[in-house]
């Protein structure tokens, strides 16, 4: 039977005390198993090698703690209602350290341990990680701990065979990839991993073909890690090239209404690739071009996506067939035009225009069409802003490019000189 635990003369409940501490709880979790305790106490439990429930005994499948918001709210009610006293607030999660990361990198590394005390421990990693900068840095700042993670991730990709997902994701190698899609890797990490024909294609499998959008999410995000960290454009495409990666990264960035981060995830590793070259007409072929523009067109890209996916689009228009596809992508120009009068970013203003200078050089409908969306006022505009020289260059083109549109269009046939005065707002395009 429970001791009784008082509060100002008041017996406390005994659902609102924690079974490790007999306290009552300030920031209540619920574990795997359904119990729930405090925070503070069940993060120590962990901390100190115990993989199991305090109460059932039974492990510990997952080590993300829920917290318990309806029993929190229960126990702020209680407080105010006995003797005015102060409900409880909730504490932070205690920071990682580096000596709790190793212990866990060392039981989840440990070929002795059984496979889900090894996961269990990899998933305490995770959920440090996910709570905080702090903690990630505390992670990845020992070269040892990102080794483990990787030679964790890549221990199977040799031993890769055709046939169903579980030939090609062990729940230990996942986790890792998980965990190690979180932290930064080094110029040395990512040109080891991008040397190893065996680790791509593993990434690329799962990528294609892994049925958990999380778990190709993480697939992604390592190949951008390894793409943006590699100085050596060689090795982008070599990443690139590797069968099923960038027709993963399509599909990803189809995703991006359902699946945020995956969509998200998948744009920048698509910017990382078609820096090189070589890979701009691969990404053409697999459906970039009009993947990207739909994700800009729906206008739901946070800022820095945005602008990542007109650079990408913009690159794209310069190779072969980039410019069909994205002309072949109902209101292209409307979309491109729409993100200058957005006043998202300088940058993306700039990418927009790049984009419009390779698509109006396609044709005179699509001059006229740009005119009609109202760009020459945001163009003129912004040859008079403190926007970057090269966005000025682009801009200046693309109004010399349209100037046979011009004449349709009387307050605007006489402005030679581009020192066009009025917002853009007040500009008659009729």
């Amino acid at each position: 039977m429970m001791a009784r635990v008082e509060l100002g003369g008041v017996d406390i409940p005994y659902h609102f005390r924690c079974p490790i501490s007999l306290e009552m709880m300030r920031d209540p979790v619920t574990v795997s198993t359904g119990q729930t305790y405090d925070r503070a106490s069940i993060e120590s439990w962990v901390a100190t090698g115990n993989l199991t429930c305090p109460v059932t005994r039974t492990p510990l499948t997952d080590f993300t703690f829920i917290p318990n918001h309806t029993l929190r709210r229960l126990i702020h009610d209680w407080c105010a209602a006995h003797g005015g006293t102060a409900a409880p607030k909730q504490q932070r999660q205690p920071p990682a350290d580096a000596a709790l990361v190793r212990s866990l990198l060392a039981q989840a590394e440990s070929a002795d341990s059984v496979e889900s005390s090894r996961v269990a421990a990899l998933r305490r990693l995770r959920t440090l990680a996910r709570d905080s900068d702090k903690n990630r840095r505390v992670i990845s700042s020992v070269l040892e701990n990102r080794t483990s993670l990787l030679s964790l991730a890549f221990a199977g990709a040799g031993e890769m065979r055709g046939g169903g997902n579980e030939s090609i994701a062990g729940a230990l190698a996942l986790e890792s990839l998980s965990l190690a899609a979180m932290l930064p890797l080094s110029d040395q990490e990512s040109a080891s991993i991008a040397s190893r024909p065996e680790c791509l294609s593993w990434l690329a499998a799962l990528l294609c073909r892994h049925p958990s959008a999380e778990t190709r999410t993480d697939a992604a995000a390592v190949i951008e890690a390894v793409s943006a960290a590699a100085r050596s454009q060689d090795l982008r495409v070599t990443v690139g090239s590797t069968a099923g990666v960038v027709e993963g990264l399509v599909r990803l960035v189809e995703l991006h209404c359902r699946h945020q981060r995956a969509g998200n995830v998948a744009i920048r590793a698509l910017f990382s690739l078609c820096l090189a070259k070589e890979n701009r007409e691969l990404a053409v072929s697999a459906g970039a071009a009009g993947s990207l523009m739909s994700c800009v067109a729906a206008g739901d890209l946070q800022h820095a996506y945005l602008e990542r996916a007109l650079a990408t689009v913009e690159l794209l228009c310069r190779a072969e067939g980039g410019v069909e596809v994205v002309v072949g992508h109902g209101g292209a120009v409307a979309a491109l035009v729409k993100v200058m009068a957005g006043k998202v970013s300088d940058r993306a203003a700039e990418h927009a225009v790049g984009a419009l200078v390779a698509v109006c050089a396609a044709s005179e409908e699509l001059q006229r069409e740009a005119v009609e969306n109202g760009v020459l006022g945001w163009l003129l505009l912004m040859v008079q802003s403190n926007c970057t020289e090269r966005a000025k260059r682009k801009a200046q083109m693309l109004l010399k490019l349209l100037r046979a549109a011009w004449p349709r269009y009387d307050s605007l046939t006489n402005s030679d000189d581009f020192q066009f005065q009025t917002p853009p707002r007040a500009v008659s395009l009729r």
